[in-house]
C-alpha cells in the first residue's frame, strides 16, 4: 500500500480515477488532479509547501516532486508527463508538457504549455522556458520548437497512454 501521510495537518488529496502504486509516497499539502498517475518509488513531497497538479498527470518510476520551504510550491498544470527519475522542484510547469527521463527542473522555473525538457536536461534556477519550446542540456538551452506533429505524437499521447496504463493497475 502507498505512503500517504498527513504532515503538519495537511493531507493529501487525491482526485477521482488516480492510480498510485503501492510503494509510491506522497505527503501532506498535495493535491492532484483527476485521472493522475504516481508510479513506483515515486515521491511527491509536500511538506516544506504545496504541490498542485492538475488532471491527467503522470509522476513516473522514481521521479521527485518536492518544495522549499516558504520560498517555492511546485504547481502542475494538465497533461503532463514527469519522467522517471526526474526531479521537478518548486516550480511551475504549465498545461501539456513533457519532462524528460533524469531532468531536473529547478526553484522558480516556469515551463511554458506545451514544451518539452529533454531527457537529462537540468533547468537552472530561474529559468524561464517560453511556450511550445525544446530545451535540452546542462544547464538547459532552447534547442528547438515543439511542431504539431511532436505535440500530437508525444506530448499529448504520452499523458494519454499512461491513463492507459494506470488502467491495468487498476482491475
Amino acid at each position: 500500500m502507498a505512503i500517504i501521510k498527513t504532515v503538519r495537518g495537511k493531507t493529501p488529496q487525491i482526485g477521482a480515477d488516480c492510480f498510485i502504486a503501492e510503494n509510491a509516497t506522497l505527503l501532506g499539502d498535495v493535491h492532484m488532479g483527476d485521472r493522475c498517475s504516481i508510479w513506483y518509488n515515486a515521491v511527491v513531497r509536500g511538506d516544506v509547501h504545496y504541490i498542485r497538479m492538475g488532471n491527467q498527470v503522470n509522476v513516473q518510476d522514481g521521479a521527485v516532486i518536492h518544495c522549499t520551504y516558504q520560498k517555492a510550491p511546485t504547481e502542475i498544470g494538465n497533461n503532463v508527463s514527469i519522467g522517471h527519475n526526474a526531479i521537478v522542484h518548486g516550480c511551475t510547469v504549465r498545461d501539456n508538457v513533457l519532462i524528460g527521463m533524469g531532468s531536473i527542473v529547478m526553484d522558480h522555473c516556469v515551463v511554458g504549455s506545451g514544451s518539452i525538457i529533454a531527457a537529462g536536461a537540468v533547468v537552472t534556477k530561474g529559468t524561464e522556458v517560453p511556450e511550445g519550446s525544446i530545451y535540452a542540456g546542462v544547464p538547459a538551452r532552447k534547442i528547438g520548437e515543439v511542431s504539431p506533429d511532436l505535440k500530437e505524437g508525444e506530448i499529448l499521447r504520452i499523458a494519454e497512454a499512461y491513463v492507459t496504463y494506470s488502467g491495468w493497475f487498476k482491475e
